[in-house]
């Protein structure tokens, strides 16, 4: 086997850490380490971040829609 044909090209291209801005790294993607990857779990779990929603059709409460 070659060296050539043992190179790996990363399919995901590297960008910057959401947390710290770092380039990220192939083990924590997207994240540049397990730190920055802890940190962000933390504030899922902790309610800090919120997926938003369209809210209720039912917006009189009279349960018709």
């Amino acid at each position: 086997m070659s060296s050539d044909s043992a190179k790996v090209t990363p399919i995901r291209s590297r960008r910057a850490c959401p947390e710290c801005s770092k380039p990220s790294v192939r083990e924590t993607y997207p994240f540049c380490s397990t730190r920055c990857k802890e940190i962000d779990l933390n504030r899922w779990l902790s309610g800090s971040y919120v997926i938003g929603s369209r809210g209720d059709d039912d917006e009189d409460g009279s349960g018709n829609l």
